[in-house]
């Protein structure tokens, strides 16, 4: 396993690198946000971050597409841990349900995903984020494609 080269890891040793090292020069969405990865194991991914002022809506709360974005990490990290090096994924297609608003002033939402199938050509999560309470914000399902080439 080498550390400077991702495409020669696993999905989950890739995964526990992006969580223990986190790259900082390298642009991402979950660098974007201040997500952090929490829990990273084989078919489950848990990650947070904390609400600012940046992520409101016209009505001031969290805007949807902070809680869809969380989903969208948490379960395609998921998918990912359980493929072989050389294999990515890409959302095909991703669900979510609202349920009620988050605050914008620091509250942390954590997201968890969880593999439901892994599949040659395809695979399924869940997800859930909740905030510092355990109030169930949104929840989501996806379907991944998998990709041989590694992309």
């Amino acid at each position: 396993m080498s550390l400077t080269d991702p495409a020669a890891m696993t999905g989950l040793e890739v995964m526990r690198w992006v969580q223990r090292e986190r790259p900082a020069e390298v642009p991402s969405i979950g660098r974007l946000l201040g997500m952090r990865f929490d829990e990273v194991e084989h078919g489950r991914v848990v990650v947070s971050l904390d609400t600012r002022a940046d992520f409101a809506n016209p009505l001031g709360s969290v805007h949807g597409g902070i809680a869809a974005t969380l989903l969208d990490s948490a379960m395609g990290c998921a998918v990912h841990t359980t493929l072989p090096a050389g294999v990515g994924y890409t959302t095909l297609e991703l669900k979510v349900n609202y349920i009620r608003a988050a605050r914008t002033d620091g509250q942390t939402l954590t997201a968890e995903g969880t593999v439901i199938h892994a599949g040659r050509r395809t695979a399924t999560a869940e997800g859930r984020v909740l905030d510092e309470q355990g109030k169930l914000i949104a929840h989501a399902t996806t379907t991944c494609l998998v990709v041989q080439d590694g992309g």
